[in-house]
């Protein structure tokens, strides 16, 4: 989503703001700018695109400052126009701001007899309600603590004023906000990666913290205008991940860089007990009797699969759309974990939803995350980090497959490792990864025949359906091909009327106890003239005969959802290449969700 970055310091700041702002390219954008103050005036760039162009015209007009705010913008009121970029300006007031003010029609139709808007942003609202109190109270930081309370949603805003050189103001209520110290200088950012050229030390805000930085001091005040103390933490980071190296696309270099992660993800989990597993004492342990998850998108796809593992060894299991479970009632039955998924951690309706979870009964709450400072760490009981390492391409590879890999852990130590293929597949887990991965030029030739389509159908049975759904994820993001999934077996209950010689359905064939009904269903399309792309285990004994064929390696069958996902990763980045789309940053698309 959005990226803030900002900075007070003895030296001209233009620099790191920009190097921010390319850090977190990655998160998705259609437009950038930045703020600056020197010697009491505020100069201001913007542009839409990538931040290349706004470092352009910033070198043009020789934009320098010790003090300043950058911004990159994901859309959300506004069209992508240089117009509604931030920073937004009002008197000497400039703003940068992430998250959504809900009530910004409100405001702007209280200020619109005062101010001319020129953009059609919530954020602009922002910069003039400021400016319109500022005369009323005596400092920038009361003013913008004053501006808070009239401001409904969830977001996270930076305030620097012309009038006030030595000060930069910012706040978050609902999205993240961190504050990278520095000696002699401060730095506020949405994401510590922004900073890590010029810190490893951050302080991670809490919802409703304000905050006041100057080159010396960092002033914190919470939600009753109290000062607060926030724990500092080094964060100890090297740029190997924004390094493609060989690689032609980060999606690319995370697909490959999977098995060192399910590896790392495993490491010290093999066949360990749920209570050290979890970090919960034995007697919550013990009473675990069903489990409720939530999560949206890609983590949500994860939680599907979970429900076939969990449900295997006897554990109730309810998977719900974040964004859906807060807005309706629902039922929570007695000693049920509740498990929120997210691969950033601030993912704002899965947070949401676990605030919503928290005032319920459930046993606890444990978060599955890759990030260890996240704000979903922070609400949930315990956590279970994945370990994936950062993935900056937007479409979800090596963080899908370790969220796999520690629900399937988790369900190990669920059923105390009673089900010796469930250890046994998890044990070898890397080395089928390596083997899935060496599969790539045989999926690229077979997706050099099928980029020319338009949409597509992706199929499949039992576990392996949430994988179709991911597989159809994946291709409509990265390459914009229309794609849908379905069981297999509801085709005939209205899907196969879209099938014929134009419409290729893309399917996945392992061995397991329905194989022969998956491929009964195959010969449904074929007698349709369905245009078959057959995802195939080695080792199904049904000749299936018709069709683009895959032969894919044997594996164990508990892992079979973690490696067959490995494949259609590597059929979607292949097809979206051929195609030619921004692989690693989609249109419309951002990294992390923070808005509703």
């Amino acid at each position: 989503m959005c990226g803030i970055v900002g900075a007070i310091a003895e030296r001209n700041v233009s620099p790191i703001l920009l190097s921010g702002l390319k850090r977190l390219e990655y998160r998705g954008y259609d437009s950038a700018g930045i703020a600056v103050i020197n010697e009491h005036e505020l100069f201001r760039e913007r542009s839409q695109g990538k931040v290349a162009a706004l470092e352009t015209k910033v070198i043009a007009a020789d934009l320098k400052g010790p003090l300043g705010i950058a911004h990159t913008r994901w859309a959300t009121h506004g069209v992508p126009h240089e117009r509604n970029a931030h920073p937004h300006v009002s008197g000497t007031i400039a703003v940068v701001h992430n998250g959504i003010i809900e009530n910004y029609q409100e405001l702007k139709d209280e200020l619109s007899g005062r101010y001319t808007f020129a953009s059609e942003t919530d954020t602009e609202v922002i910069a003039h309600l400021i400016h319109s109190m500022r005369n009323d109270v005596d400092t920038l930081f009361a003013t913008v603590q004053k501006a808070l309370t009239h401001l409904e949603g969830a977001f996270s805003i930076a305030v620097i004023d012309s009038t006030l050189p030595d000060e930069l103001v910012a706040a978050r209520k609902g999205t993240p906000l961190v504050i990278g110290v520095g000696l002699g200088e401060n730095f506020i950012a949405s994401d510590p990666f922004a900073l890590l050229p010029v810190t490893n030390q951050f302080i991670y805000l809490e919802d409703f913290d304000c905050i006041r930085l100057t080159r010396e001091t960092i002033e914190i005040l919470d939600k009753a205008g109290n000062t607060a103390k926030r724990p500092s933490k080094n964060l100890y980071a090297t740029d190997d991940a924004a390094d493609k190296g060989l690689y032609k696309h980060y999606m690319q270099k995370e697909i490959f860089e999977q098995p060192k992660a399910l590896s790392e993800t495993l490491q010290g989990r093999l066949k360990a007990d749920l209570a050290t597993l979890i970090g919960c004492d034995a007697e919550v342990a013990g009473k675990i009797e069903a489990v409720q998850i939530n999560a949206c998108g890609t983590s949500y796809h994860a939680g599907l699969v979970a429900k076939y593992w969990f449900e295997s060894i006897g554990i109730a299991c309810h998977v719900e759309v974040a964004s859906e479970y807060r807005y309706r009632e629902s039922v929570t039955p007695k000693n049920t974990l509740f498990i929120s998924i997210s691969q950033s951690g601030e993912t704002l309706d899965t947070i949401e939803a676990l605030k919503l979870a928290k005032q319920k009964p459930f046993l606890g709450y444990l978060a599955i995350t890759n990030s260890p400072d996240s704000a979903i760490t922070r609400e949930s009981n315990w956590t279970i980090l994945t370990h994936a390492g950062r993935e900056i391409g937007v479409a979800s590879t090596k963080a899908f497959t370790t969220q796999l890999t520690v629900l399937l852990t988790l369900a190990d130590a669920l059923s105390k490792h009673s089900n010796s293929a469930m250890s046994d597949a998890l044990t070898s887990l890397p080395f089928y990864s390596e083997a899935m991965l060496a599969m790539d030029e045989t999926i690229q030739k077979m997706s050099e025949e099928f980029a020319e389509s338009t949409s597509a159908l992706f199929v499949a049975r039992g576990v392996l359906y949430p994988i179709a759904m991911e597989g159809a994820l994946k291709l409509k993001e990265i390459s914009y091909i229309h794609a849908e999934s379905y069981p297999a077996g509801e085709l005939k209950h209205g899907p196969l009327a879209l099938v014929d010689k134009n419409m290729p359905v893309i399917a996945v064939v392992t061995e397991n106890a329905i194989t022969d009904k998956m491929i009964a269903n195959l010969e449904e399309i074929n007698a349709r003239n369905g245009r078959l792309y057959i995802f195939k285990e080695r080792r199904v004994q049904q000749k299936i005969g018709f069709g683009h064929e895959i032969e894919l390696p044997d594996m164990p069958e508990m892992t079979a959802p973690i490696l067959v996902s490995i494949a259609l990763q590597l059929f979607s980045y292949h097809v979206a290449c051929v195609k030619g789309t921004d692989v690693d940053q989609p249109r419309n698309l951002a990294k992390s969700v923070t808005v509703e």
